[in-house]
């Protein structure tokens, strides 16, 4: 073992350092679900967010507490009531609620106020800061429906909140607030946590919640969401790691209304009235996997969804407008070898096959798709980012586009040839394979002498 550790350790804690350089200073904004709590996980998910705080994270933390209201409802014999897939909250719970909110601060104070050798909160000091910083209305009558109790965020102080990050100190937000006549109401932390992320400007909002993110199998047939559903629970469905807003959008016009927290469209709807209110990333990740947390945010593929507005990114197809970019930013590279030469025409004959990254009406980041269906693969060609931008993620980004265009075509593979970046693609799933293995068109074209690597990723 002592000789394996450190040939797996080091290595991966050098791929990691991109992501902490990456974070450091960033405010997330976490969503914690109660069932998380309710299971048991809390130790272990402080852990991480300790972590993540040393790493120069600002965080934070929304928790809710659905289970935990239930559990205090039942005991007093006391029946819970929905509608419009919100809770109605009378005055017993009401109380119900204080109570459980109550007991769930306690032992999140108590699990950042750890400090036992030898375990990941050694030497970890956290200050844990809560306060009236959520300003509440009531929902009112909806539908001739009283809610009584349960309201909606009107404000967050986010003066306050940024302060206390600044100082070094945790934000917790519990799923209560008040109006400006001292009213208490019952709140649901998607709402808080949402309306915290939108407030602060977050660079991330992360759901930790009961499922795992949003199906593939949805998110490339909405029509047939709701039939496709049912998947949710089923542990081998795959899930999109990465959607964009225009999709979510899509999919979520698509969905029914939800009605619980395990409906695709729950935690679907906080996360695009995030990424419209100016949020770049929001997660959702399922709790019931060890270390969720972490691996999402430090690691490429992470462990569930991210849904993206693409505008803040301008990741795009290309148009017959971008040519003259395409051929400025891929010369150098060109001249240097390490692309094959393309001439004006030949763009202009394939602009539709390129997709882009642009800012500010510059082109800096390109790639190119060239299928061979009936062989169930496609060429990534000119796959090219600028010097001036680089170690950014804007490769990674074109290519995960590039992925999503190819399984739309209903491709098993992609494939690139390349004689300088093989390990870059090898880190990304890509592995060597012959030329013999080249489509029949492709080989005919294939330049011997260059003596290019063919990768290949596979799909499924």
């Amino acid at each position: 073992m002592d000789l394996v550790f450190p040939h797996t350790f080091v290595p991966w804690f050098r791929a990691v350092a991109p992501h902490i350089h990456a974070h450091r200073g960033k405010t997330f904004v976490v969503g914690l679900s109660g069932e998380l709590i309710a299971a048991g996980k809390l130790p272990s998910f402080v852990q991480d967010l300790a972590l993540m705080q040393a790493m120069g994270i600002r965080l934070v933390l929304a928790h809710g507490f659905r289970p935990q209201l239930e559990e205090q409802l039942r005991a007093k014999g006391h029946e819970s009531h929905f509608s419009h897939g919100m809770r109605i909250t009378d005055s017993v719970a009401l109380d119900c609620a204080q109570e459980a909110a109550g007991q769930l601060r306690y032992e999140i104070e108590a699990a950042f106020s750890q400090g036992l050798p030898n375990t990941a909160m050694a030497g970890a000091s956290i200050s844990v800061i809560s306060g009236n910083f959520v300003t509440a209305r009531p929902v009112g009558i909806v539908d001739g429906v009283d809610f009584i109790h349960t309201g909606l965020v009107r404000k967050i102080d986010a003066v306050a909140v940024r302060r206390a990050i600044d100082a070094g100190a945790m934000v917790m937000l519990s799923p209560f607030g008040f109006s400006h006549t001292g009213e208490a109401f019952n709140l649901s932390m998607e709402d808080v946590a949402t309306s915290a992320a939108i407030a602060l400007q977050a660079d991330k909002l992360i759901f930790v919640t009961e499922v795992r993110g949003i199906l593939q199998g949805i998110v490339q047939e909405p029509q047939r969401a709701v039939e496709l559903e049912a998947a949710q629970h089923d542990p081998d469905a795959e899930i999109d790691q990465e959607l964009a807003l225009l999709d979510a959008k899509r999919l979520l016009a698509a969905l029914p209304n939800p009605l619980q927290p395990t409906d695709t469209a729950f935690y679907l709807q906080h996360a695009v009235k995030a990424s419209e209110g100016g949020v770049e990333r929001v997660h959702i990740i399922p709790y019931k996997v060890d270390g969720a947390l972490l691996m999402e945010v430090f690691t490429h593929d992470g462990v569930g969804t991210m849904i993206v507005d693409e505008k803040l990114e301008s990741l795009r197809e290309a148009s017959p407008d971008d040519v003259g970019g395409i051929l400025q930013l891929i010369e150098p590279f060109e001249q240097d070898g390490t692309l094959v030469k393309r001439s004006r025409t030949e763009i202009e004959r394939d602009v539709s096959q390129y997709t882009v990254i642009e800012h500010d009406g510059v082109i800096f980041g390109c790639a190119a798709l060239y299928p061979y269906p009936e062989a169930g693969t496609a060429e990534m060609a000119a796959l090219t980012v600028s010097p001036h931008v680089q170690g950014q993620g804007d490769g990674e980004r074109i290519l995960k586009r590039i992925e999503q265009r190819a399984r739309a075509m209903g491709l098993q593979s992609i494939f690139v040839l390349t004689t300088r970046t093989m390990h870059w693609f090898n880190k990304r799933g890509f592995s060597p394979v012959d030329p013999n293995w080249l489509p029949e068109a492709r080989k005919r074209n294939y330049k011997w002498d260059r003596r290019s690597q063919v990768l290949v990723k596979n799909l499924k």
